[in-house]
């Protein structure tokens, strides 16, 4: 099983996840330069988090016609594994691999702490390590970190199972009051519809050490790794 992790100008989560992967899981890992567009090699492919050219005009905006992107959205067509953390899931709606967008933040304010999660749908190869409504806690860090779509695709998504993880109490209760974005029904990562591609506010690659305060986001590279 081998990683790519693409680097844009203003990444800075992508030596975290090859942390991870190369070095926790023991994964064969590279990074991967925007400007290259030969994918062939890889199994799983991740964008990361960070700020890709400065969040400029709108956060994926300029990312999305990076010469890499034409590549990562042929590869997730083929059914190849794309994971789009923060930065990476604007991306990932920014080129059309996952429906919505992500905007600011309810409160206009830059969000960094960590948050409870339900998980909502534990069959997909991406959340199989993990129980059915198990709470757990990963990091956040965003500005435009609110997961919006018209009606018709929200409920889309909702009805085929496409929610992975949701914002909620450390009870397990989705409420208002837990939604740190302001995210349409406490969306806090979704799949698209065939399950290959998944994108996620919360940052499971800082979570994946004791060290760092637990350990509960490396369940997920774990589960993609069978």
């Amino acid at each position: 099983m081998k990683f790519g992790i693409i680097v844009f100008p203003g990444s800075n989560c992508d030596r975290d996840v090859l942390t991870v992967t190369k070095d926790i899981l023991g994964a064969t890992s590279r990074l991967v330069w925007h400007q290259e567009t030969i994918l062939d090699d890889l199994d799983i492919i991740v964008i990361p988090g960070g700020f890709s050219y400065g969040d400029y005009l709108r956060c994926g905006a300029i990312a999305r016609f990076s010469p890499v992107m034409s590549s990562v959205v042929e590869a997730a067509n083929r059914g190849q594994k794309v994971l789009g953390i923060c930065n990476g899931f604007q991306i990932l709606t920014e080129v059309g691999l996952l429906p919505g967008a992500l905007i600011r933040n309810k409160n206009l304010h830059f969000i960094c702490k960590r948050v409870a999660l339900r998980v909502e749908n534990n069959t997909s190869l991406w959340s199989r390590n993990y129980q059915k409504e198990q709470v757990i806690t990963l990091p956040i860090a965003h500005g435009e970190g609110c997961y919006y779509s018209d009606t018709e695709t929200l409920k889309k998504i909702e009805d085929q199972g496409q929610v992975l993880f949701r914002y909620c109490n450390k009870e397990g209760e989705v409420q208002e009051d837990d939604n740190p974005n302001g995210s349409l029904n406490n969306i806090a990562g979704i799949t698209n519809a065939q399950g290959n591609v998944l994108g996620m506010m919360p940052h499971p690659e800082r979570s994946a050490e004791k060290l760092l305060g637990g350990v509960e986001g490396l369940a997920l590279f774990q589960s993609i790794l069978f």
